[in-house]
């Protein structure tokens, strides 16, 4: 099997019944407190969301390094970015449809503008959020804050990558995003995984790299779906990349192009609208430097609904049926070329 051995993939990738789930907000946790414990200069403000945001275990751990702003995330912003020209490191958490939905503005003036280094934690990130519907569910997040300058934006693919994402953006000196979400998915990395600013990964391989149909760059957890699909397509005689594509500003601009040169074809993944977020971002980069057909996986332009995870996802364009079937149409699509 492709799995690129570099990676230090968890060994039971492909075993459903036996591969751990852990939603990715409980991986922030652990890495503030992890990030609390390296540096006395890191802090936590939340904006009324302690426990669900995964707050709670810093403040509990400590308390005199916790503020509770309340249901204010103008005011969250604007005393973090005080804090960070304090010499503090102030990391900020609160749902994607707040923050940056509701703080847009001060996120851009006190913190980007101002150069401040704060890390806004967006948690229930995506459609999945599920049963608490459309006005919940931030599928608009990436397209407003990547149009910031000077920030950082990481959207991690599991449990653990969570965690190391957040003990890097500690110690990054720019404002960082770090896009979390609500619900249980697979755990793909393990403890050995790498995980750099800026780097994308590369989990699996084409057999013949000779004769590569598609690369597929994903982020966030519909990575693991990526990783199903270019399973069963390789058993179709498919030569197929997959990459965790999880730093979405600074994008991997060499390892994009590259791979795109090598495949002829791209498909991006993403739980977020398709227009501005992570496949637009790719776009950008290969329309500037080597155009090839691109299909995107996504929202399309609607807003979310009610519903459980999986069935949201299906529903809306997501699922690993809808991934095999922007493969195929993009490969038939070089092939005309």
């Amino acid at each position: 099997m492709p799995i690129n051995s570099n990676a230090k993939l968890n060994p039971n990738l492909f075993d459903q019944t036996k591969v751990e789930q852990k939603p990715s907000r409980f991986g922030f946790g652990q890495g503030l407190v992890l990030a609390g414990e390296a540096d006395k200069q890191v802090v936590a403000l939340c904006a009324d969301l302690t426990e669900s945001t995964q707050i709670l275990p810093f403040k509990n751990k400590f308390p005199e390094r916790f503020i509770q702003v309340g249901v204010a995330e103008q005011n969250l912003a604007g005393l973090a970015s005080g804090l960070a020209a304090s010499g503090k490191i102030p990391f900020i958490a609160s749902y994607g449809m707040f923050s940056p939905g509701r703080n847009w503005e001060q996120i851009r003036t006190t913190i980007a503008y101002n150069e401040v280094n704060v890390k806004i934690a967006i948690m229930h990130a995506g459609i999945s959020v599920g049963p608490d519907g459309g006005t919940h569910q931030a599928i608009e997040d990436l397209a407003i804050t990547r149009v910031i300058p000077k920030v950082v934006i990481i959207n991690p693919c599991d449990y653990i990558e969570a965690r190391e994402a957040t003990l890097a953006a500690a110690k990054h000196p720019l404002a960082t995003f770090l896009r979390f979400h609500r619900e249980p998915t697979p755990v793909i990395t393990t403890d050995e995984s790498n995980f750099e600013i800026g780097q994308a990964e590369v989990l699996f391989t084409p057999k013949d790299n000779r004769k590569v149909d598609v690369v597929i760059f994903a982020c966030g957890p519909l990575v693991y779906r990526a990783l199903l699909v270019a399973q069963e397509l390789e058993k179709q005689g498919l030569n197929i990349y997959v990459v965790n594509n999880h730093t979405i500003k600074p994008m991997d601009e060499k390892t994009i192009i590259e791979l795109a040169k090598i495949a002829g074809a791209v498909v991006t993944v993403e739980e977020h609208q398709i227009a501005g977020g992570m496949g637009s971002a790719v776009a950008e980069i290969l329309a500037r430097n080597y155009p090839v057909p691109i299909e995107f996986i996504g929202v399309h332009d609607k807003f979310g609904q009610s519903g459980l995870q999986d069935q949201l996802l299906d529903y809306y364009g997501m699922g690993v049926a809808d991934i095999k079937e922007a493969v195929k149409k993009v490969i038939k699509r070089k092939l005309k070329i």
